[in-house]
């Protein structure tokens, strides 16, 4: 059986630093072809992958800003979309955009929806509600207009995460740069609580950046070294004494913070989203209502047994289980299908 998986074309698939959708696309696409499927990775061209790899778009749009991103985004999919009916199922990573091609193809689409930008494309969504199935990866992440065929935690690899039951005396964010994540309060907690601070991840609102980050970082303190992926990621997250995760909005998921558990390592984050599906809170870490509390809660960090955040997490967020969870999703979707007259 031959499976299509879209991936979006923002960032190489998978992703040599930040493109957290891009990198669970290649997670599946790779758990698939170890478990022998016969699978297509549509991405950029210089995207990396065990299977066959389809590309029109030379490289992520965010890595070359001379490309156009509609028109990257109106080739790739139409790319896959041409030749749909070669495909038992496409597994569409790639929000909403794919499903308005839904009635025009008879292949079943699965689609991952990594999260709303904003209330004003659940529409999109509503419209195919009837022929489209819709995986959520929280159950804090469901829109009640929508129908879902399942929730499917996302997952990573726990060889790419090596336990650390060591660490050392700094706080760590680890995430994009934007108010939403709440840097500003990673701050304010670090000074509360005397500790270091490492900051790392790409800036996504400059100003934010400029004015409440980037006056506090004075190289001792508080550090900012950018974005990082591989093995300094991992070394940077097992090291850590715990991961600050102060948002300010619900957020879908949180890849980061799956990835410090499974480096042993708690995590201390606002309590908001899919955070207490998440976090075992005094288990694996704790769930806060500010950074007052949160500050309060590095003091009972001694309290976390890594151990148990590194079983947690291989548990409920390996790639392995995330892959078993799609498939039986796939078996379902095709099962309906056959089924209909």
């Amino acid at each position: 059986m031959k499976i299509a998986i879209l991936s979006p074309v923002a960032w190489r698939t998978p992703p040599t630093h930040y493109g957290p959708w891009e990198q669970m696309a290649s997670n599946v696409a790779e758990g698939l072809v170890k478990k022998g499927w016969s699978v297509t990775l549509f991405a950029t061209a210089n995207s990396l992958t065990g299977g066959n790899l389809q590309a029109i778009c030379p490289e992520g749009y965010e890595e070359n800003r001379e490309l156009d991103a509609k028109v990257m985004e109106c080739m790739h999919i139409s790319l896959l979309m041409e030749q749909a009916d070669e495909y038992a199922i496409i597994h569409n990573h790639f929000d909403f955009l794919p499903l308005t091609y839904s009635r025009l193809i008879r292949t079943p689409m699965v689609t991952t929806i990594h999260g709303f930008s904003s209330p004003k494309i659940i529409p999109v969504y509503r419209r195919y509600n009837d022929i489209c199935h819709y995986v959520s990866i929280s159950n804090a992440d469901r829109s009640a207009d929508l129908q879902y065929a399942a929730t499917v935690y996302n997952g990573i690899h726990p060889g790419s995460f090596s336990f650390n039951d060591q660490p050392e005396d700094y706080l760590l964010f680890f995430g994009r740069i934007h108010p939403h994540k709440g840097t500003a309060d990673a701050i304010d907690i670090a000074r509360q609580t005397g500790h270091r601070l490492i900051i790392a991840g790409i800036v996504q609102d400059a100003a934010y950046f400029d004015e409440k980050v980037k006056p506090h970082i004075d190289g001792e303190q508080v550090r900012y070294i950018g974005p990082v992926g591989g093995y300094e990621r991992d070394t940077l997250l097992g090291r850590a004494k715990a991961l600050l995760h102060p948002i300010y909005f619900d957020e879908p998921f949180g890849l980061s913070v799956a990835e410090a558990m499974m480096c042993g390592t708690p995590v201390i984050a606002y309590n908001r989203g899919s955070m207490p599906e998440l976090i075992r809170h005094r288990e694996t870490g704790f769930l806060t209502g500010g950074p007052g509390e949160a500050a309060a809660y590095v003091g009972a960090l001694q309290d976390i047994d890594r151990h148990a955040c590194r079983e947690w997490a291989l548990a409920q967020f390996s790639v392995q289980k995330m892959v078993d969870d799609y498939v039986k999703v796939y078996e379902q979707v095709l099962m309906k299908t056959v089924s209909l007259p």
